[in-house]
């Protein structure tokens, strides 16, 4: 890690704690010659980070032959608004894994992994909703990352300004930031008599606790 170093992080308990609290990761690999970053669901399970999709997928297609790939995850928890416009930053955490991952192909353990990444979004969900089948195990297809080649990095705090900046009329500080959870809106055919569940109503997304802050 180079660039600030001192934000960075290898901590397994602090990586963990990001990757538990992320709903998204972005997933880096390259098809013939032309880069791609693409979007998607995942869980961690134990050592490692799982992602499925369409069995016919191109990523995940490549992604199980053994490719060079790079998975990241950031939280954004605020802006961090300074004297001076060179020194506005971003308070967040993210993590960064790199390496090739392996394609999960018993049927056991996939359905594992997409229980996993089920419970990822809303815990408690898998104990109201129909399992895969195994029609739909045959059309998934779920890569896992193993968490040998990964690191976090970190910046938390006020905005750090040039002395000479300090006695600026402008206002700095941190504008914080959280994702909160609007009102549930019912499916229009959802049937008759299902009540709202606990685990939709009191949804909360907590923030990891542990962690090793440094702030630039």
């Amino acid at each position: 890690m180079r660039r600030l170093p001192e934000r960075g992080s290898y901590d397994r308990a602090t990586i963990y704690a990001i990757l538990d609290e992320a709903f998204v990761c972005q997933v880096g690999f390259i098809d013939s010659g032309q880069p791609f970053v693409i979007p998607t669901a995942f869980a961690r399970i134990g050592d490692r980070v799982v992602i499925h999709g369409s069995a016919a997928s191109r990523m995940l297609k490549l992604l199980s032959t053994g490719a060079p790939a790079c998975l990241t995850v950031t939280l954004l928890d605020g802006l961090v608004l300074a004297r001076s416009a060179f020194h506005h930053s971003m308070n967040y955490r993210s993590v960064v894994v790199l390496g090739p991952a392996r394609e999960i192909g018993d049927p056991a353990e996939k359905a594992r992994a997409l229980d996993a990444i089920v419970e990822q979004i809303v815990p408690g969900r898998l104990g109201h909703v129909r399992g895969a089948s195994e029609r739909e195990l045959g059309a998934t297809r779920v890569v896992a990352f193993a968490l040998d080649e990964a690191s976090a990095k970190l910046r938390t705090g006020p905005p750090v300004d040039d002395p000479e900046d300090y006695g600026l009329s402008a206002w700095a500080g941190v504008l914080p930031l959280r994702l909160a959870a609007l009102a549930p809106e019912p499916d229009p055919r959802l049937a008759a008599g299902i009540e709202l569940p606990a685990h939709v109503s009191g949804w909360r997304r907590e923030r990891g606790r542990g962690w090793a802050w440094s702030r630039r």
